[in-house]
């Protein structure tokens, strides 16, 4: 039973309400004096509703993982809320792990294929510029063979150093701290925050947002997702298992690659900001503190993380970015050559990409979306307005203004090589 629950509870039998501190009349507990004075019909400010809110979410935050190389925070008091101040660099990871993610995922062979911590099989950086006016989100192929720095293991110990090793080992070799350094490792970023989603995260976080709507250039249908998918072409509102297993579908989408899951994935996380922006879900705490509690509820967060009002903050970040300039790519990678089934970083496009990340400057890209995307088709132009006349002069017609995209004047341009889109880009799925 809920704090909340147990009030109601006792104003209906007549039991007073016991609060706990309240020496100090900070927003949470006026805010619930006046709601037992006027038997919870309460108008509130923004500002209260973002505390009581935030209170809320604090409850649900798991104790947090210590990035060995950043040094903990301890939570403070509920503050205002608003964006974070500087730059933001986040990695989340989705781990592939089965343990405790109950259903379908509970057979002995679910177990066998993915349980403990699991591997990485997603590695995200969010770069948020340190004055908010861009963003860029590089996507890490799972099956990159890279360098992997020496780990402490999650269970004790040290786990060696490789020289070349797949990037989804770093999560089992070292659990999320592990993760983190070897991307600063191969990118030059200091990252201090972190987060890991499992299974029924994401089905939390997509049940939390109401769906996503995609677009799918034709029809997307893969017998080896959990439920299994079978997506017509056209506009589709994806939710809760479905939506996991759209994320997660490598034989339905492109060419049945990891590289073609990036990009999938891609057409959906620009689908979700947009929805987020143009939704006003950032301007509006309603809607923000759920997404933000079913994050701390169903994710693994570093230490630096669990304040309550941190994630939202980083939110916050992104209110005012614009959609143009909030890149989704691809991190730039070739063939292995040892290994087909092996990618490894293309050497002079990880470099233009990763001195631009350092020097905290926006990228524009060059190149096209990924490999399971395609440019969503232009809508139909609207009618002309009908042209304004005035006896003895002239027809005339008043042009619309068209709105165009300007990238910022200190942009890094990609080379073509690397693969994406921005949040403003209209893209559908291509299926398999």
């Amino acid at each position: 039973m809920t704090n909340n629950e147990q009030m109601r509870q006792r104003r209906r039998s007549g039991e007073p309400v016991r609060h706990g501190r309240q020496k100090r009349h900070h927003p949470f507990a006026t805010i619930v004096k006046i709601a037992t004075a006027a038997l919870g019909v309460v108008v509130v400010s923004s500002t209260s509703v973002a505390a009581i809110a935030a209170w809320d979410v604090a409850s649900s935050v798991k104790p947090g993982i210590h990035l060995s190389h950043v040094q903990s925070q301890t939570p403070g008091p509920i503050p205002n809320v608003g964006a974070i101040s500087g730059g933001v660099n986040l990695l989340l990871t989705g781990t592939d792990t089965r343990t405790g993610q109950g259903g379908v995922y509970s057979s002995s062979a679910e177990l066998a294929g993915s349980s403990g911590v699991g591997s990485n099989d997603v590695t995200i950086l969010l770069h948020i510029a340190q004055d908010h006016k861009s963003a860029t989100i590089v996507s890490f192929p799972r099956d990159m063979i890279i360098p992997i720095p020496a780990c402490q293991k999650t269970t004790g110990g040290t786990y060696p150093a490789s020289s070349a090793a797949m990037l989804n080992t770093a999560l089992y070799r070292g659990g999320l701290s592990c993760a983190v350094t070897t991307i600063e490792s191969l990118t030059g970023l200091q990252i201090p925050f972190a987060a890991g989603i499992s299974f029924d995260g994401v089905t939390a976080m997509s049940d939390a947002i109401g769906g996503v709507t995609v677009c799918l250039a034709t029809p997307v249908n893969d017998n080896y997702t959990n439920p299994p998918l079978h997506l017509a072409a056209g506009q589709q509102t994806i939710v809760g298992p479905m939506a996991l297993s759209f994320l997660r579908s490598r034989h339905g989408v492109g060419d049945g690659s990891d590289l073609g899951r990036i990009s999938n994935q891609q057409v959906f996380m620009s689908a979700l900001m947009r929805k987020i922006v143009t939704g006003g879900v950032l301007s509006n705490p309603f809607q923000l503190y759920p997404l933000a509690k079913a994050a701390t509820s169903s994710m693994v967060l570093s230490d630096t993380l669990t304040s309550p009002t941190t994630m939202v903050q980083i939110a916050l970040a992104l209110k005012d970015t614009g959609l143009s300039n909030m890149v989704f790519l691809q991190y730039p990678t070739v063939a292995d050559p040892s290994n087909p089934n092996r990618v490894i970083p293309q050497t002079s496009a990880a470099s233009v990409l990763n001195a631009a990340l350092v020097a905290d400057q926006p990228v524009q890209l060059s190149g096209a979306p990924g490999r399971a995307a395609v440019v969503a088709p232009a809508a139909p132009a609207a009618p002309a307005p009908a042209p304004t006349t005035t006896p003895g002069k002239a027809s005339t017609a008043v042009p619309t203004p068209v709105p165009t995209a300007t990238a910022p004047s200190n942009s890094v341009v990609l080379p073509q090589s690397v693969t994406g889109q921005t949040a403003a880009q209209q893209t559908c799925t291509k299926g398999n």
